[in-house]
């Protein structure tokens, strides 16, 4: 798996045609993170909807504007890494030091949205949302936004 990831970032690396290869790794594991959290909030509840994995598509399209390719690729990337995870720190730690407030708003709007594709939000997944948030540093008034904005919306 591990070749598959650095598979994956020097393919990005590439597309990208960085001169700062460091920075586009860091770029690439970042998208990773957040493509691994949205997955593991998609299994909060147990159960997988076609509409959460739409969500997350969407989401992470919207974000960080991949090529179909490349976006199937890092949800797959990032099934695996949340398969091999046994917590959200090596995610949340990403997140935490390299996003800023605004993007670590954003993360969880994301997850928001997740969250109510299918058109309920569980308590499964409300604890992992508000864990994340914490992980991430995300004040409590912004959490609260992020849901709001989102619900909102419906």
């Amino acid at each position: 798996m591990l070749t598959k990831i650095k598979l994956f970032f020097s393919q990005e690396l590439a597309l990208n045609d960085s001169s700062n290869t460091d920075a586009g790794e860091q770029d690439s594991a970042l998208q990773l993170a957040a493509a691994a959290l949205l997955i593991e909030l998609s299994r909060a509840d147990y159960k997988q909807d076609k509409s959460e994995q739409i969500s997350i598509e969407n989401a992470l399209q919207d974000c960080f504007k991949l090529e179909p390719a490349q976006l199937e690729q890092l949800i797959a990337l990032a099934e695996e890494e949340n398969k091999d995870a046994t917590s959200l720190y090596q995610f949340t730690s990403l997140i935490k030091d390299n996003y800023s407030s605004d993007q670590r708003f954003k993360l969880v709007k994301m997850l928001w949205e997740v969250a109510v594709a299918d058109g309920e939000i569980s308590k499964y997944e409300d604890h992992l949302i508000r864990k994340v948030a914490d992980l991430i540093y995300l004040s409590h008034s912004q959490f609260i936004k992020a849901k709001l904005d989102v619900i909102g919306r419906g």
